[in-house]
């Protein structure tokens, strides 16, 4: 072959060709949750085999938390053993010196994405990551229980609240006993952030920080949001939820011991798999809102892929990462993995439709997520968001109000603020 690039699949998305590049093997940086290596090994084939390349994946901790600590480590040793970082969508503006800028190599395929997740991706100018997937959390429901108990899908965290302690009490007085009601994910880390994020904004409460840098998380309608999900632990949900991740929720629900779940969109698909106790018997809404006046509000999460600055790989690393952020690689990962694509035809795709028919129904619930603070503060988000969850983490294990750990936060959060983000 005697062209510079080769076209997998869709001209756009393009990878440098076998007979440019000598074979390399390129290290790949990623959390793993759910059967995410699995779907990763087959994401890859077609670039390996059209470049002769090899990926070796490096699987990191689940916790968003431990992953991008060693990431910050390796980074600053400005370490040459890993060559392409998945990266959640909050992280850009905090690492964004050790990437290479993928704008020029990725001109073709930068107007297929949702602007807003590209700009969220773009540092002074300079597009440091790739979106791979974007994620919004949804309100997992057994639609067989809400059936059998004439109950209907809960509107509001109120609701939820009342519905959840029905299903799980008529279950358990059935013989059910490991029945609960709902399941989240309450350990203190940024999923308890996302979590809390969303009670909050739905009931009014705001996005912790506005996007104009304001402080505004010390108020009567998110205090309010907070009490009511610190009467869930012991209640309708399992004590032990205040150390629950992704995969703890999970398993409860995927044992069929949960009502309700709330969890991102790579849980459907394993949800139905054939070792799943709720295969068939469940279904997604919107998250709740919180009261009548209040609207739902998903947390948007994310990832994506950025190349160090300092592999010595980068050719065969930023052809990759173009591969990867392409519809050919983005179709290929909502089909087997249930991610949601970041380029926008694809949610008109009939192939997904046909095969993942809740990806195009989740647009709307991506239509109404909300992001977190992290543009507003920067690289001080891990320190925002790391206050925050604590302040959370607290009311619910029973110390202190929600209305004491706010005004505590908000004042920490003014220290930390200084004279500016």
């Amino acid at each position: 072959m005697d062209v510079r690039y080769f076209a997998v699949g869709v001209a756009a998305c393009t990878i440098l060709a076998a007979t440019e590049l000598r074979a390399a093997e390129v290290t790949y940086a990623a959390g793993i949750t759910g059967n995410a290596a699995n779907v990763f090994e087959q994401l890859v084939a077609p670039w390996e085999e059209a470049t002769g390349n090899k990926v070796k994946l490096v699987p990191m901790p689940a916790s968003s938390n431990d992953q991008f600590g060693q990431y910050r480590l390796w980074l600053a040793a400005h370490n040459k053993d890993i060559d392409l970082y998945e990266i959640d969508v909050i992280w850009a503006p905090q690492i964004a010196e050790h990437f290479v800028d993928l704008k020029e190599a990725a001109a073709d395929l930068i107007p297929k994405h949702f602007p807003s997740i590209i700009d969220s991706q773009t540092v002074d100018g300079r597009l440091v990551a790739l979106p791979l997937f974007t994620d919004v959390p949804a309100l997992y429901y057994r639609k067989d229980l809400l059936e059998k108990h004439g109950a209907s899908v809960p509107a509001t965290w109120e609701e939820l609240t009342e519905t959840a302690k029905k299903i799980q009490d008529a279950e358990r007085a059935e013989g059910n006993s490991d029945i609960w009601g709902f399941v989240w994910q309450g350990s203190a880390y940024e999923g308890l952030t996302c979590n809390a994020l969303e009670w909050v904004k739905s009931s009014g409460g705001g996005q912790i920080v506005e996007p104009d840098g304001t402080i505004s998380i010390n108020n009567e309608a998110a205090a309010a949001a907070v009490d009511l999900a610190a009467t869930w632990p012991g209640a309708i949900s399992p004590e032990g939820v205040l150390a629950y991740q992704e995969e703890e929720a999970r398993g409860v629900w995927q044992t069929g011991n949960a009502v309700f779940m709330r969890n991102w969109p790579y849980a459907h698909e394993l949800g139905n798999g054939k070792d799943s106790a709720v295969k068939g018997l469940f279904d997604v809404a919107p998250l709740p809102k919180g009261g009548d006046s209040g609207q739902s509000a998903g947390c948007l999460g994310g990832w994506n892929v950025a190349v160090s600055k300092y592999s010595e790989e980068q050719e065969a690393a930023i052809s990759l990462a173009v591969y990867l952020a392409g519809p050919e690689a983005q179709k290929k990962r909502a089909i087997i993995g249930a991610n949601l694509p970041t380029i926008v035809d694809l949610y008109d795709d009939s192939e997904i439709a046909t095969k993942q028919p809740l990806i195009p129904r989740w647009k709307d619930v991506f239509l109404q997520a909300v992001p977190r603070p992290s543009a507003p503060t920067k690289t001080a988000y891990n320190e925002v968001s790391s206050l925050f969850w604590n302040a959370v983490h607290n009311t619910l294990s029973g110390s202190g109000s929600a209305a004491e750990n706010l005004e505590i936060l908000e004042a920490d959060l003014e220290d930390l603020r200084g004279d500016g983000w």
